[in-house]
């Protein structure tokens, strides 16, 4: 998937909750791959809440067997749909994952002094772009950005082209490293399921609502990154007194887009 670094991760809020009763751990008698969609979708769901967007389920064998399987159920039905289409591009929130990364940010961010609030991965399927955004309350926040390339109905290359971990008044440039793949194994207008080139497996559910509150945001500050890098690099070769200056006004700028950007991941909690 296009998390499969350290540096590239797609988390979810410690508070997530798969919309769905808690599990209770038994498997049904009848084969998950012939039962209906809803009823399909329904059990995954209920398999995956309570476990802490996969934190417990690394340290239960049995819990991860009854999640594959009911992942297998609703791939099984999903096989031969395309689920790289428009519908693709959305804000999807991480409800439920087995990729190692993550995980260990989710559980050690507080050894650093913060905790992981809202990951989102935003997938542009028109623009070509996929891009992870980490939110460490209240200032800190994580960007990696990749192109993505649709290679089949349900796979989508990627490679990652930058990564910046930015505070209120600091940021830290990442070298962005890796490509690979991931298929949608499963894709409504609530939930996309996917497994990647390692095997791991992610659940994310779409947030229209907090998609149309940061996309102005998150775009502005998309937009100012680019021209802080280039001036950056004028400024490194001699540049004026005044670029600098139009330099440190342009970094306050940006920091203002990704504050806007965490105002409303703390508005949708709230709601």
């Amino acid at each position: 998937m296009a998390t499969a670094t350290a540096t590239a991760c797609f988390l979810c809020p410690p508070t997530a909750r798969a919309p769905s009763l808690a599990p209770k751990l038994t498997r049904s008698s009848t084969p998950l791959a012939t039962t209906q969609p809803d009823s399909a979708k329904q059990r995954l769901l209920s398999l995956i809440a309570g476990q802490e967007r996969g934190l417990r389920t690394q340290r239960d064998p049995a819990a991860l067997s009854y999640i594959v399987d009911a992942i297998d159920a609703v791939a099984a039905l999903g096989r031969g749909a395309v689920t790289t289409g428009a519908s693709l591009s959305a804000t999807w929130r991480l409800l439920w994952t087995t990729e190692k990364e993550q995980l260990y940010i989710i559980e050690n961010a507080r050894r650093f002094g913060t905790a992981a609030g809202d990951v989102l991965q935003v997938i542009d399927v028109e623009g070509k772009a996929l891009s992870n955004v980490i939110t460490f309350p209240p200032d800190g926040v994580f960007f990696v950005r990749s192109d993505i390339e649709i290679a089949s109905s349900q796979r989508v290359n990627f490679r990652f082209t930058s990564a910046v971990l930015r505070g209120r008044s600091w940021e830290v440039p990442l070298p962005p490293f890796g490509q690979g793949w991931f298929e949608n194994v499963y894709l409504d207008d609530e939930i996309r399921v996917a497994k990647d080139i390692r095997g791991d497996y992610l659940i994310g559910t779409a947030d229209v609502v907090l998609m149309e509150r940061m996309r102005d945001g998150r775009v502005a500050w998309l937009v100012m990154y680019e021209v802080e890098k280039k001036m950056d690099e004028q400024v490194k070769d001699g540049g004026s007194p005044l670029l600098v200056e139009k330099l440190d006004q342009s970094r306050e700028l940006s920091t203002s887009c990704h504050g806007l950007i965490l105002m409303y991941v703390n508005l949708r909690k709230e709601s």
